[in-house]
């Protein structure tokens, strides 16, 4: 028993050790052969990271928008599938071969000051996601109160419902940012302690729902009794927004500075525990809880029902501990990343300062239930934002020599400011948001086609300035 006991701690250990030294060593350089792990680390970080309180969110949005059995089944399938190859051949080979983080990289590419453009629009984009999983755990304090105190949001909301929700965002928000600048380590340890109940929890809620709903009939529990009122998500819907939720990460090589630490691209493997834990498995749990109160307290789908209320009327007490230790586990290292990257547009920022920025943002977002009501969409549009800088990074990398441009151009001529990549970067991200905001394109179909684009645009941008690829200084 004591060695099992013994095995886990060392687990945790080697995990803590990875991530912080993700955020905080070799960041200008290779990492050396004596700081590689091994895949145990890659496998437990993943597990944490991706069994999250937005998970909360995101099952139930299935169903208000009408998403059908097949999608939820197959869809998701195929969707993780999709994601973790991306990881696996694409993050993960890069990352084993340059060992460099995606900022020092990307600086090679495009300068210092473009990177601090790049950080300013992570870091924003990292406060809004961890504003949403503020909003989440924010739910589960209303059942702590005789009902009607703390209003909860719907799926329509979008302005705080009342000065209870703001000062349970606050507090929240706060205590999350508390964390956050105590350091990755303590990040870590809360994340990794917490992931494996809260999964079981999940996994909970949906046998309770099935138990209650008298049938394990997935099928046909996961199948719409109605066309919905607003949005539809089809089967490719489903497909490519659990495909691109993270394209950040992986298509957006922001897991780079993780996965430079692997010994092997085999470590690229290691997302599907998140995968088909977090975002296969909890979600369908968590869409049950949103089927049972449509079916048995007619509540309409578009409408929703808050997590908190969800999950306490499933599991109890245990059920909102995890609501709000779920969106914890994820906000406080979101925080603690929206915090790098302000300080790297900010130097003279000390860390701590850095993370407290990033908190009273994130907990302003968090205020305002419109960023965790429309997930959906949100992170669709996150990813088209950030992932076509990944793809000037698989051109450098696997196309550069053999079309005839330079590798990391910004390096070799000393430049501070590539604009090559900053309009290849812009030009398919603006068309790609006007696609959305004109003629309503699912968000989550956006970010593959512009970061296809991006990358084309810069192949032909550089092959058009020469054979040195001029990069420009800005003034």
């Amino acid at each position: 028993m004591s060695e099992g006991i013994q095995d886990v701690d060392d687990l945790v250990r080697g995990v803590e050790e990875l991530e912080h030294a993700a955020g905080s060593e070799y960041e200008r350089r290779r990492v050396p052969e004596r700081a590689l792990k091994g895949p145990a680390a890659f496998w437990g970080m993943y597990a944490g990271e991706h069994t999250a309180g937005t998970e909360f969110m995101i099952g139930p949005l299935f169903v208000a928008w009408g998403a059908d059995a097949a999608s939820l089944i197959f869809g998701l399938l195929i969707g993780n599938l999709l994601a973790v190859l991306t990881w696996r051949y694409l993050t993960a080979t890069i990352a084993c071969r340059e060992r460099l983080t995606l900022y020092y990289k990307l600086e090679k590419i495009a300068g210092s000051g473009l990177v601090k453009l790049y950080n300013l629009a992570n870091g924003l984009l990292f406060c809004f996601l961890a504003g949403a999983m503020i909003t989440v755990s924010a739910t589960a304090v209303g059942p702590f109160f005789p009902p009607g105190t703390v209003m909860m949001p719907t799926f329509a909301s979008t302005l705080p419902t009342g000065p209870a929700w703001i000062a349970a965002c606050v507090v929240i928000g706060g205590l999350m940012t508390l964390v956050a600048s105590l350091g990755y380590g303590v990040v870590a340890k809360v994340g990794h302690f917490a992931a494996p109940w809260m999964f079981l929890v999940f996994v909970a809620c949906g046998l309770v729902t099935l138990g209650r709903l008298g049938t394990t009939d997935l099928w046909s529990l996961l199948t719409p009794a109605g066309e919905p009122a607003g949005q539809k998500i089809s089967f490719l819907g489903v497909v490519f927004f659990s495909w691109f939720c993270n394209a950040a990460m992986h298509l957006g090589m922001s897991d780079l500075s993780v996965l430079r630490f692997a010994r092997k691209p085999a470590a690229g493997w290691a997302p599907a525990a998140g995968m088909f834990l977090g975002h296969y498995v909890a979600w369908i749990c968590a869409a049950l809880l949103l089927i049972y109160w449509v079916r048995q307290h007619g509540v309409d789908p578009a409408v929703g029902k808050d997590p908190g209320t969800m999950v306490n009327d499933a599991v109890g007490w245990a059920g909102l501990m995890c609501v709000i230790i779920a969106g914890w586990t994820t906000a406080n290292p979101t925080i603690y990343r929206a915090g790098l990257a302000f300080q790297g547009v900010l130097p003279g920022l000390s860390r701590a300062a850095a993370t407290f920025l990033a908190g009273t943002v994130c907990v302003a977002a968090g205020i305002f239930p419109a960023f965790a009501m429309n997930l959906l969409s949100f992170v669709g549009l996150y990813g088209t934002v950030l992932a076509p800088v990944g793809a000037i990074i698989i051109v450098d990398h696997f196309l550069a020599d053999r079309l005839g441009i330079p590798r990391d151009p910004a390096a070799r001529s000393g430049a501070a400011f590539n604009w090559i990549v900053l309009v290849a970067w812009l030009v398919p991200v603006a068309v790609a948001l006007w696609l959305y905001q004109a003629h309503g394109v699912f968000a989550s179909y956006l970010p593959l086609p512009a970061a296809v684009g991006c990358g084309l645009l810069y192949v032909i941008l550089s092959r058009a300035a020469g054979g040195n690829a001029r990069a420009a200084t800005a003034p």
